[in-house]
């Protein structure tokens, strides 16, 4: 029996050792990029020590810059966690029903103030936990992320004459959400990020976020492109839906649209041994969801090729119809666009132009890729958000 024990404690040690090793192997955050991370934790931490120890691990892989952390049980587990992160700090404001909380590398990320919204009993029906406003500066600008965890569950009806309904809390959430950030921080760098616990994709009628989706021109769910897309990449597996999401300004759009800046769910169940199973147990039901940024206005005259081919498209989101401009030193001769699933749907020639208008109204919401073509050979890529 004792050399059955101590076969089974090196067994273990192995497994958690090459946990341990294949964790490391997440990557995310760069050192030209500002990285925000959503993350509902799940009750943190779930499965106590081992949380603990996973997440730390987890963390120092990706090396994001902020971590808006939604369902922390546990203050001096949340401590601990801070505590054994060298490069962060922390905050929290209470752990009443499961709380928000921030993580951030003081060395890059300058906090002005950090505090809560919505505080009052008027407002409890509609934001169960208060949102918590980051206002912080990097790299000399200032920038603001409000973190937020919604009321889960419902039936996908939104009916707006009963309070109570699941759906109509969420609706007068984003409402009120929208109404402040327009009212204090109309040209301010925004992020609107958390468990906002509904999928963006719904019907116009039944849409919780259709008064963001409809306001094109200010707001762009930087994770669109994930909500449309296959099921494999969702935020919310078990479902599955995706429903933890990064909301941005227009200040914004041009950072996004950027070949370095991206937006991922982190599939850190591939980097553990037990999969899907070993993330449920011992660390949340909830992938995180990272948006990565090049921020950095001093990169974009040294760093940028001159000679990169000029194609962009405006408007973009657009309703049904959007212009192309485009401009090389290689002639361009059409534009291809396709599905995020590779069919090809529409082909553009546009030899002798340097603007062109699609007509995209009989085609339906969703992400596309339109490719800019010279005699077979691409040479610039855009991608399209469509929003009827």
């Amino acid at each position: 029996m004792k050399r059955l024990l101590i076969i089974l404690f090196f067994q273990l040690a192995g497994w958690f050792s090459l946990a341990g090793q294949q964790v490391e192997n997440l990557s995310f955050g760069t050192e030209f990029t500002l990285e925000i991370m959503t993350w509902n934790i799940e009750r943190f931490p779930k499965n106590g020590d081992t949380t603990l120890n996973y997440v730390v691990d987890i963390i120092e892989a990706l090396d994001v810059d902020i971590v808006a952390i939604q369902e922390v049980e546990d203050l001096d587990y949340f401590n601990q966690l801070v505590n054994s992160l060298d490069s962060y700090d922390g905050y929290i404001e209470s752990t009443f029903f499961a709380g928000l909380a921030y993580l951030y590398k003081p060395d890059i990320i300058q906090i002005n103030t950090i505090y809560e919204i919505y505080t009052t009993s008027e407002y409890w029906n509609y934001f169960p936990r208060s949102p918590m406003v980051m206002d912080f500066n990097y790299k000399d600008e200032r920038y603001i992320i409000i973190n937020n965890h919604y009321k889960c569950c419902g039936n996908g009806i939104l009916d707006l004459d009963n309070t109570n309904d699941e759906e109509t809390r969420r609706y007068y959430a984003n409402d009120l959400l929208k109404e402040y950030v327009d009212t204090n921080f109309s040209d301010e760098n925004v992020v609107i990020l958390g468990d906002l616990n509904d999928i963006l994709t719904d019907a116009s009628q039944n849409n919780v976020f259709q008064m963001f989706l409809d306001d094109k021109d200010n707001y762009l769910f930087a994770d669109f492109e994930i909500a449309a897309g296959p099921d494999s990449d969702y935020s919310y597996p078990s479902w599955p839906s995706h429903l933890d999401h990064i909301l941005i300004t227009n200040e914004l759009f041009d950072e996004l649209e950027d070949d370095n800046s991206d937006i991922q769910t982190i599939k850190i169940e591939e980097s553990l041994p037990g999969g899907w199973l070993a993330y449920d147990e011992n660390i949340s039901d909830h992938r995180p969801v990272a948006l990565k940024l090049l921020a950095d206005s001093s990169l974009s005259v040294s760093d940028i090729d001159n000679q990169k081919p000029i194609f962009i498209n405006y408007p973009n989101p657009f309703g049904s119809e959007t212009n192309f401009e485009f401009n090389s030193t290689i002639t361009p001769n059409k534009i291809d666009i396709y599905t995020i699933y590779g069919q090809k749907i529409n082909s553009l020639q546009i030899e002798g132009k340097s603007t062109i208008n699609w007509d995209s109204q009989r085609l339906s919401n969703g992400i596309y890729i339109a490719k800019l073509l010279s005699n077979g050979t691409v040479i610039a890529t855009r991608k399209l958000v469509l929003m009827h």
